[in-house]
């Protein structure tokens, strides 16, 4: 029987491998997280499946976290086990089925983005910003890609490549967003390196970007609930997928290894569901019709020609 037992020293060995290893700074918060909450759970008793399977089910008897939050849990800890060689305490994730559509309030729509754009401020950082990620899809983590040197090479078209989990693709520039960057940087300022940077001269991440885009919520009479970085990239999304329904395309441009993911980005609304539904059940009800009004037709028409073929009978035994 195992006498393993996790300790704080153990998350701090899992972070490093996972620096290491090259995983972006937000999965190693995540995983560390995740491995951190099970560590308190856990307290001092040994690593086990049985401890494992225990911790699962709290998880779900707790009612805080959806089915799909619990799973992205087991598969930190997943990790964690891979990295301690103890693969025999991995547990089985939850078997969910995607529901076709998603919730009508966790979906930024096109006119709240205009609103939040109008709050930022005309030539604002955050407007900038805002129009970057709605306009090229990228992730947060790959704002900092856009840089003084990727925007003035001269090209005809500006592409700025960027780098994601272990993964480099090129980012596509509008001439327009093209213009109003060259605008922006000649405005503060800016020669060289990262266009986006906190007063420190860090690159913008996810947790500044945050922060602001709640603030900015608030001022724009839009729900803070559903605006976060990651939903304005699914805007991106939606809007390509509406104008070109080239699924394989739309994965290439975010950095997709499967369309199964970017299926989950261009999820309609239950409204938008229920409202193509009801349409398939008009064009039913329509067809019914018209096949019942054809039959009609066909018997109108064989009765017709009994009609006939029984006054050319009669004609013909007349003239006899």
């Amino acid at each position: 029987m195992s006498t393993m037992v996790i300790t704080q020293d153990m998350l701090d060995m899992f972070g490093r491998d996972l620096r290491i290893n090259e995983k972006s700074p937000y999965t190693v918060q995540k995983y560390l997280y995740d491995a951190k909450a099970f560590l308190q759970f856990a307290g001092e008793r040994p690593l086990t499946k049985e401890l494992v399977v225990d911790y699962k089910q709290s998880l779900v008897r707790s009612g805080k976290y959806s089915d799909g939050s619990i799973n992205s849990m087991l598969a930190s800890l997943r990790g964690l086990f891979r990295f301690l060689s103890r693969a025999d305490c991995n547990v089985t994730s939850i078997r969910t089925q995607e529901t076709p559509y998603c919730p009508e309030d966790e979906r930024v729509t096109m006119e709240e983005y205009q609103k939040l754009v109008d709050a930022a401020g005309r030539g604002s950082r955050l407007e900038l910003i805002l129009k970057v990620l709605v306009g090229t899809g990228i992730r947060i983590s790959e704002l900092r890609y856009f840089t003084v040197e990727a925007l003035k090479k001269k090209e005809q078209y500006v592409t700025i490549r960027v780098s994601c989990k272990k993964k480099s693709r090129e980012i596509l520039v509008p001439d327009k967003l093209r213009n109003e960057l060259f605008a922006y940087i000649r405005k503060h300022g800016i020669t060289q390196g990262a266009i986006f940077c906190t007063r420190s001269g860090k690159p913008i991440d996810r947790s500044n970007l945050w922060k602001q885009l709640k603030a900015l919520c608030k001022k724009a009479g839009v729900d803070e609930g559903k605006v976060y970085p990651h939903n304005i990239r699914k805007l991106f999304a939606r809007t390509f997928y509406e104008l070109s329904h080239d699924l394989a395309q739309l994965a290439c441009l975010l950095g997709h290894s499967s369309v199964n993911t970017t299926m989950i980005y261009i999820k309609r609304t239950e409204s938008e569901v229920r409202t193509k539904i009801d349409k398939v059940m008009e064009k039913l009800q329509h067809g019914r019709k018209k096949a019942k009004h054809g039959a009609g037709k066909a018997r109108n028409g064989a009765r017709k020609a009994k009609r006939r073929a029984g006054k050319a009978k009669r004609r013909s035994g007349r003239t006899r």
